[in-house]
């Protein structure tokens, strides 16, 4: 189930260069947030994007909407580096690489997504719970996946792999310490 996506207004199609415009804002605006956090200035990103401000509010009406597309749009990355994963072998390294993309998705969005506060008539909630579910049914296949060839025990469920993987993420532990800590799991999890 991919995640949910922010309303997209109904009619026509976009035009080539609103198109462009639409991806160079969301490119710009996951740099300067990720350079400046969630409350950086919009300015900046209609600068950095090489567009008016006007041509951003046009895209975007409100700072929660870019945020909504910028999270959306890391949770469809990690998806899909995820089912990518689901042809690589073998099963279990594939399982704990994308734990480990897991674990910086989180560390590094966290953020983001705690700024996505407005909660007008359960938007956010639905949303989360969205792409909560996307990340869970990935995490599922490829545990799923790992658990038929051997590789983690048949007892393991993916509740609990990305429970302790949003542990390590939380932490704030560098990436040696993080791919130790993976490494534990990972031990834990094929006994």
């Amino acid at each position: 189930m991919p995640p949910r996506e922010p309303a997209k207004p109904q009619g026509r199609p976009r035009r080539a260069d609103a198109r462009r415009n639409h991806d160079l804002l969301l490119a710009a605006a996951k740099e300067v947030f990720a350079e400046r956090g969630a409350g950086a200035p919009l300015d900046d990103v209609a600068r950095r994007a090489g567009v008016g401000n006007a041509t951003m509010y046009r895209h975007f009406p409100t700072r929660q909407e870019l945020l909504i597309a910028v999270y959306s749009d890391e949770v469809t990355e990690l998806c899909a580096q995820g089912e990518a994963l689901l042809a690589a072998e073998p099963p279990g390294d594939a399982l704990f690489t994308w734990l480990e993309a897991f674990v910086a998705h989180v560390a590094t969005k966290r953020e983001l997504a705690l700024a996505l506060t407005d909660d007008r008539a359960g938007r956010r909630s639905e949303l989360f719970d969205g792409w909560h579910e996307s990340m869970r049914a990935v995490a599922e296949a490829l545990l799923d996946r790992a658990r038929r060839s051997g590789a983690v025990h048949p007892g393991v469920d993916a509740a609990d792999l990305l429970a302790l993987a949003n542990g390590i993420a939380l932490t704030g532990t560098g990436d040696s310490r993080t791919r130790r800590l993976l490494g534990l799991v990972r031990r834990g999890a094929t006994g």
